[in-house]
């Protein structure tokens, strides 16, 4: 076991038989001079990095490159299981030691080599993920600004970031129709009512793991899954936390196109609402039902058709 915890210093490199301390750049001529040979003799191992923001790209890729297995963990996971083994204490030494025994203990699955296309639509998306920052972050500030100059520059720096959005987004459509190596979940999750090639490229991109696991899984994976947190006899009430915000973001605006124009998914959020549901919790529940959706019709390898009673409905309109 070998893990690599990238950093702007370097990836100090351990094994579980001991620590092989290494500090190295981050960049490709780097890591082929001073990592080149040893790497080569952990053929059968797993490298496990922490996701660092896109800097543990750049090793990711050179591994890859090498025909070694790489996982990306999430160091939020990684910090929680440090506290459990009474590792209290953060360096880098310390953090690379306890992320080759997560690695141990946990045994993450390897990421996937993308092709380029999925690369390409990749990095679309993170740009979008960007702008929307920015586009935020600037419209609150045009609320705190004063002066008239002031505002008409922020208001011009918006006009800008979104003329910047839409043209991205078309982009990203293009990307998804060029995308052959995931041709048939694309056609699949664009079968689905409510669902756009935004979001089809946010999953693409964002949740590889979609028809992998079970609706139990995905949901918690996303962050929409209402997690137990009972205690003897005490039964408290149920919330989603965690998971993957970004897509959480575009599938709850999925979400409420999908309570308009996705018959299933409407009359689900519809009947919960009747039941007295507050409609964030409501929400958030035909968000689960659109994602768990997704995910089956994904694993089966079957496109999306409502059921009988809504053709039929559709037919008499």
């Amino acid at each position: 076991m070998i893990t690599s915890k990238q950093s702007h210093a370097g990836d100090p490199f351990f094994t579980s038989r001991g620590a092989l301390p290494k500090v190295v750049e981050n960049d490709e001529a780097s890591f082929k001079t001073k990592l080149g040979k040893k790497v080569k003799s952990f053929k059968d191992a797993l490298f496990v990095v922490e996701a660092t923001g896109g800097y543990e790209r750049q090793i990711v890729k050179w591994l890859q490159a090498n025909d070694l297995d790489v996982a990306i963990v999430n160091p939020k996971q990684v910090r929680h299981f440090a506290k459990g083994i009474g590792h209290d204490a953060k360096t880098d030494p310390i953090d690379a030691k306890v992320i080759a025994k997560f690695g141990e203990v946990v045994q993450p699955e390897p990421k996937a080599i993308p092709c380029s296309e999925s690369e390409k639509l990749d990095a679309l998306v993170t740009r979008r993920k960007q702008l929307l920052d920015l586009i935020n972050q600037e419209s609150n500030r045009l609320k705190q600004a004063y002066g008239s100059e002031v505002k008409e520059m922020i208001r011009e720096s918006l006009e800008s970031l979104k003329n910047q959005k839409k043209a991205l987004e078309k982009r990203i459509k293009k990307a998804v129709a060029a995308d052959k190596k995931n041709a048939r979940k694309i056609e699949i999750c664009e079968s689905v009512d409510g669902v756009g090639k935004v979001t089809v490229a946010t999953l693409m991109s964002d949740l590889p793991e979609l028809g992998q696991l079970n609706r139990a899984e995905i949901a918690k994976l996303v962050g929409i899954a209402p997690i137990d947190r009972d205690s003897g006899t005490k039964s408290r009430k149920r919330l989603t936390q965690g998971g993957r915000s970004y897509i959480r973001k575009v599938l709850y605006m999925a979400t409420l196109v999908a309570t308009r124009r996705n018959p299933v998914i409407q009359v689900y959020y519809q009947r919960l609402l009747a039941k007295g549901k507050l409609k964030k919790v409501a929400l958030v529940a035909a968000m689960r039902k659109l994602i768990t959706t997704l995910n089956y019709l994904v694993k089966t390898d079957q496109l999306w058709e409502p059921p009988d009673s809504f053709k039929q409905e559709r037919g008499a309109a």
